[in-house]
């Protein structure tokens, strides 16, 4: 298994019909059942999200070169509404106060089926963190996924409980210190 980071915008951009056809078969899975709706969101997002400083995508490939996982983050910008939405919990001030590079965060970690359960989520998660110099790193997870459970042993806690959009299921935001 080969893993590349890839911090350039135009490589990144140039990725992303390999990841579509990943993104699409892992999240169709349950819990999430995700359809056509969802897949041209991602893509959308993604054409805006890896245009942002500080983006980082790691893909994890098999020696022949298909692709069998990736996960990709950026840094929340000051501006950002992350810690907006908790249903559950205020966070402080202090703990929300956001720089453009306090907090990066984790927007998908995705893995084929087929090759779940040989450790590639674990090195995918830990190239997207190597050598941060963000102080933490955040995500959501649908606490029903066994995502959740797995981020928990990487050493993720739980900060609330959101629903990030109308209509939107449940999440967990979670939240792991990268250096302590």
């Amino acid at each position: 298994m080969h893993y590349t980071l890839i911090t350039d915008p135009a490589h990144a951009a140039g990725a992303l019909n390999d990841l579509a056809p990943i993104y699409q078969s892992v999240f169709a899975e349950p819990p999430y059942l995700e359809g056509p709706r969802d897949l041209a969101l991602f893509l959308e997002t993604y054409q805006c999200e890896h245009k942002t400083p500080g983006f980082r995508l790691v893909l994890a490939r098999t020696d022949d070169g298909r692709l069998t996982g990736f996960a990709y983050g950026l840094p929340l910008a000051s501006t950002t509404g992350w810690w907006d939405s908790f249903l559950d919990t205020t966070p402080a001030a202090e703990f929300t106060r956001e720089d453009g590079r306090r907090t990066f965060v984790i927007k998908e970690l995705a893995v084929l089926a087929n090759r779940r359960g040989q450790g590639i989520g674990t090195k995918l998660h830990a190239a997207l963190l190597d050598k941060l110099n963000a102080e933490r790193a955040t995500l959501t997870v649908r606490p029903e996924a066994p995502a959740a459970a797995w981020y928990e042993r990487h050493g993720y806690e739980l900060v609330g409980h959101t629903r990030p959009w109308d209509g939107a299921p449940v999440y967990q935001t979670l939240v792991k210190p990268l250096h302590t």
